[in-house]
């Protein structure tokens, strides 16, 4: 599970307090970014960046303690890639950069452990758009059943039921790749 904010902190944040904010994000943020990456957003460090200019000036109006806060936090990371989606379906596509092909650098670290995420991300794709959303709230952005509901509009039941048809279908894909390597 993923760090906590205190109650203090939290407090603070909602009061208006800037250490408040600065915990929240340092708290939160990395569910955020993983959010983002998981869901192929190109740049998700810049898009993390508008989530959280985003919630700061309405972070006196959160109510539901630290459930809350994850809530109206999330949904707003999905507004945002709501409309991240809608941006790029109306941008044209230039060829995109390979690394491979450039020989300027050696692959850092980041580069070797965002690679290996491709494997995550393919698994991700083979589903359909809501069981990929749920899951990545659920496991990703850790949120419970309820708070996911939230986010995506749908009763907590309809969540469950995304969840397992999704994991059900990772399931298979790790079976069928086992069976297909043996």
């Amino acid at each position: 599970m993923a760090a906590q904010l205190t109650d203090d902190e939290l407090s603070a944040a909602l009061s208006g307090d800037p250490s408040g904010f600065s915990a929240v994000y340092s708290v939160i943020s990395p569910a955020v970014l993983g959010y983002f990456r998981a869901r192929g957003v190109d740049d998700a460090e810049a898009l993390t960046q508008d989530v959280f200019v985003d919630v700061l000036p309405k972070l006196s109006n959160v109510r539901g303690g630290h459930s809350g806060l994850r809530t109206f936090i999330f949904s707003v990371a999905h507004a945002r890639l709501v409309d991240y989606h809608r941006r790029s379906a109306r941008t044209p596509h230039f060829t995109e950069f390979d690394p491979l092909e450039d020989h300027r650098r050696s692959s850092s670290a980041e580069d070797e452990v965002l690679g290996s995420m491709g494997g995550i991300t393919s698994a991700l794709a083979t589903l359909n758009d809501d069981q990929r959303e749920v899951l990545v709230l659920r496991i990703v952005a850790d949120l419970s059943v309820e708070q996911v509901a939230g986010i995506m509009d749908k009763t907590p039941g309809a969540i469950k039921q995304l969840q397992r048809r999704g994991l059900i279908a990772l399931r298979e894909l790790v079976k069928e790749k086992d069976h297909a390597a043996s």
